[in-house]
């Protein structure tokens, strides 16, 4: 482990896929905290939608007594929802979410409950997940939610038909290549880059990798540690120099600013052919599958670890995403929803939810959970997923889930303006070390 477990994750901790959803057993806008019937909102979408949907059927099925109800959420709306209903007092009994900088904000109003215990007394449950899945859960030395679902590394994804055409052998190996490639693309009316900039989130990730390949995680290290100016760090600088001219060059998708990721309309761009290349999240590989045909049957996409970038001194090995997903306890819940929550966590990721969600191109956190990947269809993009996150040196965590709140949305903000020109590298500099420590 690093220093900081729950930013940065060692190297052979293992590895996944596949974001996104819920499912419904009912509507249910504010949480209650009365009663045994524990309520729980999660993101909407797929793919995961059907995964989540079905582990709560089975736990309500076998369980006469406390049932889950559950309020799917789109992703852009989720977390001013659950802001709005944690001040409010109606926050849902169970709480998804990413851990690091957000649920460590919870855990200083005294909104989640302190699991520690609760592990400890249930050392089964703790040790069948992958350790690394504790570090986001994890606040001052003690664990406040239960990881969930599958590791989730950023990655590249390119359409295999496209590169062909225009006589590209092979993905680029370096940034240095990545520039020289754009006008091949561009003069053929192909963006090379497909972006969902409107989320703001999906240009996020572009600086993460960017940062650590020129200077490696200790750039970003020093922005969560509050050191003063740490933005103003050459490597930060220069990431952010790059980006712009990336953006200058036509490196994305005409109007990227006006793309929602939740529409999924970024994936539609690359499995239709209308860009080359995409940075995203491995679940892109589940909505891929279920929405682009057979795009992926057909052996048209391609994917690939993000390039060095030349004289930078970051491991091209390092990743960056999310270690798990997480669940957390409302301290607002009744006594009786508590025990159905923790009861539930207990029936999380059986062999029917970790099959499915090896079915939507994820790795359940699960230990051993690679065993399961050799019999399914999608063996090859699932072992290249758990080779990216068990080998990277450095698995840190997304930086608006790592920062707090009001730290994550005004970096959010900012780089907004900095992917539409409206500011200079040295301006995001100058803006986020403002909110350095808050």
């Amino acid at each position: 482990m690093k220093r900081r477990t729950f930013l940065s994750l060692s190297a052979g901790t293992a590895a996944g896929a596949a974001l996104a959803a819920c499912g419904s057993s009912g509507p249910a806008d504010t949480g209650d905290t009365s009663g045994s019937e524990a309520s729980y909102w999660f993101l909407s979408g797929p793919p995961g939608e059907p995964v989540r949907q079905g582990a709560v059927d089975r736990f309500n099925k076998a369980n006469s007594g406390g049932q889950i109800k559950v309020n799917p959420i789109q992703n852009d709306a989720y977390k001013d929802k659950l802001k709005t209903a944690l001040g409010a007092g109606q926050a849902p009994s169970i709480i998804w979410g990413w851990g690091g900088g957000g649920l460590k904000s919870y855990v200083q109003e005294g909104q989640v409950d302190d699991l520690t215990d609760w592990f400890s007394q249930n050392a089964a449950v703790k040790d069948r997940l992958f350790p690394s899945s504790f570090g986001p859960a994890t606040v001052d030395g003690k664990i406040y939610a239960m990881p969930a679902e599958t590791v989730q590394p950023i990655i590249m994804l390119y359409n295999k038909e496209v590169f062909e055409n225009l006589g590209i052998q092979q993905p680029p190996q370096s940034w240095g290549e990545i520039m020289s490639l754009l006008p091949k693309f561009n003069e053929k009316k192909i963006a090379p880059f497909s972006l969902g900039g409107q989320s703001r989130w999906t240009n996020m990730m572009w600086l993460e990798f960017l940062f650590d390949r020129i200077g490696g995680p200790e750039v970003f290290n020093a922005v969560y540690d509050g050191e003063k100016d740490a933005w103003n760090n050459p490597a930060s600088i220069q990431g952010l120099t790059k980006i712009q001219e990336l953006i200058k060059a036509n490196g994305f998708i005409k109007g990227f600013s006006s793309i929602t990721a939740d529409s999924n309309a970024d994936q539609a761009l690359l499995y239709k052919g209308k860009a080359a290349m995409e940075l995203h999240g491995s679940w892109s590989y589940g909505i891929i599958s279920a929405e682009g045909g057979d795009f992926i049957k057909d052996g048209k996409l391609g994917y690939f670890n993000f390039p060095a970038v030349e004289g930078g001194t970051g491991d091209p090995s390092n990743t960056v995403g999310n270690a798990g997903q997480y669940l957390s306890i409302y301290s607002k819940a009744s006594a009786e929803q508590k025990e159905t929550a923790k009861k539930f966590f207990t029936s999380l990721l059986d062999d029917t939810e970790q099959q499915d969600w090896i079915k939507t191109g994820g790795v359940p956190i699960v230990k051993g959970s690679d065993a399961k990947i050799g019999s399914s269809p999608d063996a090859e993009f699932l072992n290249f997923i758990y080779g990216v996150a068990s080998n990277a040196k450095t698995f840190s965590q997304s930086w608006d889930q790592a920062l707090s709140p009001t730290a994550a949305e005004a970096l959010l903000d900012n780089i907004s303006k900095l992917f539409t020109l409206d500011i200079a590298p040295q301006q995001f500099a100058d803006n986020m070390n403002q909110v350095i420590g808050k």
